[in-house]
């Protein structure tokens, strides 16, 4: 059984995105699609002192503009706000320091687009919590189909019998077609994990950042331990 799953790359994305790629052999990076004002593409939440907080990464974009074109707009210094709003709110976590030298380095590289910031950071976190699924950018297979047909190809295309849908899914997805390709489709259900976060009380999905600050090593077994697969 191959099980596959699709997704945009996000900007420090939070535990379910995480989930459905452990869930899966191999992870499409959907980065040829039409970029997405005001979704997860360039932000995410973290936890804060008074509740949640949204980090944006602005950005320059045109219409029908891919994701993997999106040019990071730096004539704001965001990369200086990110960086002292996770100091001040995440310092006093117990793992902070664990992690932060090596991802506040990644924030400092100023990447000119936005795919290669956000695949540094997901390869970060895919690293911490030892999550080895392969990797693959839809870009490197040439198909040009939208919605549901897009999806069907690129399942056919790596040789997928089990597709891991989010349950948006049920809205697009022409299921009939799958079946009659032998594609057994799944809609993700995911079980946030709850653990001790350094404010209270706990608040659901934060970046994946809250995890590793507040759970160091032991981020690994929680995320393992609610996953369904």
């Amino acid at each position: 059984m191959t099980i596959i799953s699709i997704h945009q790359p996000g900007y420090l994305p939070w535990l379910g995105f995480f989930d459905k790629i452990l869930s899966s052999e191999k992870f499409v990076f959907l980065d040829d699609v039409q970029y997405q004002k005001n979704e997860f593409q360039n932000r995410n939440k973290i936890r804060v002192f008074n509740g949640e907080m949204w980090l944006t990464v602005p950005v320059k974009t045109k219409s029908n503009t891919l994701l993997k074109d999106v040019k990071i707009d730096y004539t704001s210094n965001w990369i200086k706000k990110h960086i002292k709003s996770i100091e001040l709110n995440y310092s006093n976590s117990k793992f902070f320091n664990n992690y932060w030298s090596e991802l506040e380095s990644i924030f400092k590289r100023k990447y000119d687009n936005l795919m290669e910031l956000n695949i540094e950071m997901i390869k970060f976190f895919l690293e911490k919590l030892k999550i080895n699924t392969k990797t693959i950018f839809s870009s490197e297979l040439n198909i040009s189909d939208k919605s549901s047909d897009r999806i069907l190809k690129i399942c056919k295309a790596l040789d997928a019998d089990t597709y891991i849908s989010g349950i948006s899914g049920k809205n697009y997805l022409n299921l009939d077609d799958f079946e009659k390709n032998s594609i057994n489709v799944i809609f993700q259900k995911f079980q946030h994990p709850t653990y001790q976060q350094v404010f209270e009380p706990f608040h659901l999905n934060m970046s994946a950042m809250d995890l590793l600050f507040n759970e160091g090593n032991n981020a690994s077994k929680i995320i393992k331990k609610y996953n369904e697969f």
